[in-house]
């Protein structure tokens, strides 16, 4: 019996322990984790130079009140800056509380330069940016707000089509009230989709046009999954404001609000807060993975051996044209669309020990820690290739 409530349909199994890209049941079972709690441990289980760090700051000071300056999170914030568009960051536990606080700087902005009617943001309908009543109205997404209203305004939602136009209609969609367009610059949950960069380009065009912000979602696709340090690199667009957490703590609950001076300026002395935002052991940690991830050398690595993955995968899809119908993603934020539901897939690949976890449109969502050896990776294949050759 369990006291917990059932919000997850969890599977009836648990893990004591994990190293690199394993973890291991309590009944001593070795799995392959290619979902990584759900993109959140980039540099794998039990890493050596991630626990040195926790440990050292352990011993030193776990908490802090943002009452007082906390010297790990200025330098944590300095190599986000340093390494980004950003001029300034606040500080959370997590990637809704990040998105959130996105949004409050949004309509915050604006409100500090006389225009507090400028308060809506524009989303992609069916989208996901967390479960917040805030967030979950933000997606736009039925399945998420039901039994929750009354609905949460301040939201219009703007449709990602596969075909061209990628937005069609967008500027008759942008009102005198609209404050910011926030879009995922992958799409995560949602299945997969990555928005193409000149896209990208031409909704920071029309933001430009309008004067409103871009703000642009990397809570999943952030901190190196895409093969760059951010996903948008690729298509040179500077977005406004940018949410990020899951990666950048490397499994240690840390979220982040990055943004230019722009908007930052109109955050003051109590127009947002968190008590735990921002203490001293997430942000030794976060250091360290800053560290370990924002390098050349290994995000270059990222991009070799996730094409590598993606080819091998694509060779699969020729290979059973009948059960993959696309392999979509970037990096190591990978999806395996199926033609029909994935469900008992997944199943299958856990049964030959292959963790891997569903978005929408029948896809599978494969996201292996960065670090991943290549020989993981032609295992997984395998194991795939194994599932398969059964459901042919």
């Amino acid at each position: 019996m369990s006291y917990l409530v059932k919000n997850y349909n969890r599977k009836k199994i648990s893990f004591k322990s994990g190293k690199g890209s394993y973890l291991y049941t309590t009944k001593g079972s070795k799995y392959l984790d290619f979902c990584s709690g759900i993109a959140v441990t980039s540099l794998g289980h039990a890493n050596p130079q991630l626990i040195k760090a926790l440990n050292n700051q352990a011993k030193k000071v776990w908490h802090v009140s943002n009452a007082f300056i906390i010297p790990e999170g200025e330098e944590l914030a300095k190599k986000l800056v340093q390494k980004t568009f950003a001029d300034k960051v606040i500080f959370s536990n997590s990637g809704v509380e990040a998105t959130e606080a996105a949004i409050k700087v949004a309509k915050r902005y604006f409100y500090s330069i006389g225009k507090p009617y400028k308060n809506r943001i524009l989303c992609i309908k069916n989208s996901f940016h967390g479960r917040t009543l805030a967030t979950i109205y933000a997606s736009g997404s039925k399945k998420m707000t039901e039994g929750f209203l009354p609905k949460i305004s301040g939201f219009d939602h703007i449709e990602f089509k596969d075909s061209q136009p990628r937005f069609p209609n967008i500027r008759k969609r942008i009102k005198k009230t609209t404050a910011a367009i926030m879009v995922e610059t992958i799409l995560g949950e949602g299945g997969i989709k990555p928005i193409p960069d000149k896209c990208l380009k031409y909704l920071r065009k029309i933001c430009n046009e309008k004067k409103i912000l871009l703000i642009l979602d990397e809570v999943q696709s952030g901190v190196g999954r895409s093969g760059d340090f951010f996903a948008f690199e690729q298509s040179k667009v500077k977005p406004d404001i940018v949410p990020i957490a899951k990666g950048i703590g490397g499994g240690f609950p840390i979220g982040v609000v990055l943004m230019t001076n722009k908007v930052a300026n109109a955050m003051k002395p109590g127009s947002h807060g968190s008590t735990f935002g921002g203490n001293p052991l997430a942000m030794k940690v976060g250091s360290k993975v800053m560290d370990i991830i924002s390098k050349k050398s290994f995000l270059n690595n990222v991009k070799k051996n996730s094409k590598y993955f993606h080819n091998q995968l694509n060779n699969l899809k020729k290979k059973f044209p009948k059960i993959i119908k696309e392999i979509r993603g970037r990096g190591y934020l990978i999806g395996i669309q199926l033609f029909k539901d994935q469900t008992s897939f997944i199943k299958a690949l856990m049964k030959n020990k292959l963790l891997t976890i569903r978005a929408a449109e029948n896809v599978i969502r494969i996201l292996p820690p960065l670090n991943v050896k290549k020989n993981e990776i032609d295992q997984a294949i395998k194991i795939i290739s194994k599932v398969c050759l059964k459901y042919k």
